[in-house]
């Protein structure tokens, strides 16, 4: 037994001992050589392979590509980013009070002041440099700087507003501008697809998509004169004087506002009717204000319940209740408590309707208007006056 462990351990130190004689002078010798599989064989040689991808072929040219890049191109250019800034005083100064200062300063006293930044958008109308926007973008505004599609900037001064429609035309020195083309916003939609172009929160240039959600828009309180597109294409701060156009890229609105409780976009946005703008802009650029008719009265919609309240037998037209003194309603024998049907033969429903109708009348022109007082109805003649201009906002 002895003698057969002694056999086995010297054949295996010579079987060690000669591998590591041919691991040392010919290694090739030791090397497994196996037969690669076909499943084998493209994973190990994947990284001297192109990957395969699978790409979708180019689609004819009569295939229709649901995409806007059309009509934003052809609108982008347009649309500019508003800077402004204003000087506003912080708090009252304590030298104010102190007599030693008064003596040597008078009322000149030194103020604390800073300059407040805020930031909207507009739409070039006129390679001459006109520019729509909104009122409450540009009011009050020591500077104006106008940041271009293409990356000029220039100042900008303001032509003429309008608060009552929240529109405002500024004007800026350059050449070569890119303007927006027009589009119809009497034949627009509801359910037409509308492409937002703004500067949201200072962002740069943005363009978002929507639809109309609603036509004619009124009541809302947000200003005078109310005739809204209201569509829920994303519009935040930032946006409001920017393109709301259609999908040629043809201006169909001025996006003005948004109805918000967390101050960003929950899909309920307000564009100003380029009919309306077109007219506000024409009359400012020409006269630098808006010329409205106006008679001189404080009214109110009826409703059931007023009609029980004033013992009347409908609820149609408009209640009078305020008529100032010497003015056109005045003078025309209009009272508080009446109620105004229609003008020149035309029916006008609610408050929002004659006042507008009103507004279109040119100061001087006579108007016959269709009064109810109790339970009868007659017509008396007035002579339409020029609107008063609205109170200046604080700055």
């Amino acid at each position: 037994m002895k003698k057969l462990w002694l056999l086995f351990a010297q054949f295996t130190t010579l079987l060690v001992a000669l591998l590591l004689v041919v691991s040392v002078f010919e290694p090739e010798w030791l090397r497994f050589r196996a037969t690669p599989s076909p499943a084998a064989s493209p994973a190990r040689d994947v990284a001297n392979q192109a990957i395969k991808l699978s790409v979708a072929p180019e689609p004819p040219v009569s295939t229709p590509i649901a995409s806007y890049r059309a009509a934003a191109k052809k609108a982008m250019p347009a649309v500019v980013n508003i800077y402004t800034s204003k000087q506003v005083r912080t708090q009252r100064s304590p030298l104010e009070d102190d007599p030693v200062f008064r003596r040597f300063f008078g009322e000149q006293i030194p103020q604390q002041t800073q300059r407040v930044a805020s930031l909207g958008s507009g739409v070039i109308v006129s390679s001459e440099g006109y520019i729509l926007t909104n009122h409450h973008v540009v009011v009050a505004a020591d500077e104006i700087e106008v940041l271009l599609a293409d990356g000029r900037s220039a100042p900008a001064k303001i032509v003429g507003s309008d608060p009552d429609t929240d529109l405002a035309v500024i004007r800026l020195n350059l050449k070569d501008l890119p303007t927006i083309t027009f589009g119809n916003a009497d034949k627009a939609e509801v359910g037409d697809v509308v492409l937002a172009i703004g500067n949201p929160f200072g962002v740069g240039q943005t363009v978002t998509m929507g639809i109309i959600s609603a036509l004619g828009r009124s009541h809302l309180g947000i200003n005078t004169f109310e005739d809204f597109i209201q569509t829920d294409a994303p519009i935040n701060p930032g946006n409001s004087g920017g393109a709301l156009v259609d999908i040629q890229g043809n201006l169909i609105g001025v996006n003005s506002a948004i109805f918000s409780k967390s101050g960003g976009s929950q899909g309920i946005g307000f564009a100003i009717p380029e009919s309306l703008a077109k007219k506000v802009m024409q009359q400012i650029i020409e006269h630098g204000e808006v010329v409205r008719g106006w008679l001189g009265i404080s009214m109110r919609d009826m409703n059931p319940e007023t009609a029980q309240a004033f013992n009347l037998p409908n609820v149609n037209g408009t209640l009078v209740v305020g008529v100032l003194r010497n003015g056109p309603a005045d003078r025309a024998g209009i009272q508080p408590g009446d109620i105004l049907l229609g003008v020149n033969g035309k029916t006008l429903r609610d408050s929002a309707a004659l006042l507008a109708y009103v507004a279109q009348l040119s100061p001087g022109a006579q108007a016959q208007v269709s009064v109810q007082r109790k339970t009868k109805t007659y017509t008396v003649n007035a002579t339409i006056a020029k609107r008063p201009p609205a109170p200046k906002e604080e700055q």
